[in-house]
């Protein structure tokens, strides 16, 4: 059944908000997270990063389904900004999967089918009051408040970046996601395809995320925080590539 992980269709969806918190961390403490087919990709030769992304999609489906077989989920995802050159030697910006959570079963055991994005299930708490948004899951150890309408919002203290504009080049997700079967050395390679992509900076009043804090690292700051509402997404069919 291995070759069902492999991202065997193209889905689609609709991020009614995807929210993606960034966060520095010396890169000698990220080496050891991915495999030998990537490379990190870093700024000021220092820094790698992390991306929390929290994503509220609904009509999740088969791409060319209809709306009425989509279900609507909720995703909170830990992904590493990592660069792979191709068999073209291109090299392509993405992502890898530490670890990915949902607020639904039923998300949790199809993923963990279809894909290598070893689901969880968890409470997740999604919720406005005046202009934050609180997401939180006690199983996760998960609180984070956002200011959503702040017009002015400066850079969180810590960051490495000097301007907005430097930081937007890491707002996740990237186009590309990577996963890596060593035994076979093979790279899956998932493309995600977006529409209506402005992301607009966060301002952040608390950011209590446990999955980092079991990491322990040592050097670790929080880069940026973006939003993008109301966007259409897919992602392509999964494609094989040899790696040596």
């Amino acid at each position: 059944m291995q070759f069902l992980k492999k991202h065997p269709f193209a889905v689609e969806t609709h991020f009614e908000n995807s929210i993606v918190l960034t966060y520095a961390i010396a890169q000698e403490e990220l080496k050891g997270l991915i495999p030998e087919c990537l490379t990190l990709d870093t700024f000021d030769d220092k820094w790698a990063f992390v991306a929390l992304a929290m994503v509220n999609t609904k009509g999740l489906r088969p791409k060319g389904f209809p709306k009425f077989m989509g279900n609507n989920f909720f995703l909170i995802g830990y992904r590493i900004f990592v660069r792979y050159t191709d068999k073209r030697g291109k090299s392509l910006r993405g992502l890898y999967i530490l670890k990915s959570e949902t607020n639904k079963h039923k998300m949790s055991f199809f993923g963990n089918i279809f894909t290598y994005y070893n689901y969880t299930t968890t409470d997740i708490d999604y919720y406005t009051e005046d202009s934050y948004l609180t997401v939180s899951s006690k199983k996760s150890g998960l609180h984070v408040v956002l200011e959503m309408n702040k017009e002015e919002v400066p850079l969180p203290n810590g960051s490495p970046f000097k301007e907005w504009k430097e930081a937007r080049r890491f707002a996740g997700p990237l186009p590309f996601t990577f996963t890596y079967n060593k035994e076979k050395k093979e790279v899956l390679i998932i493309e995600g395809v977006r529409q209506n992509w402005k992301p607009k900076p966060l301002a952040i009043k608390k950011a209590e995320v446990g999955f980092l804090e079991t990491k322990r690292f040592k050097n670790i700051n929080l880069a940026n925080a973006f939003v993008v509402s109301n966007v259409p997404y897919y992602w392509k069919k999964g494609k094989i590539e040899a790696w040596s």
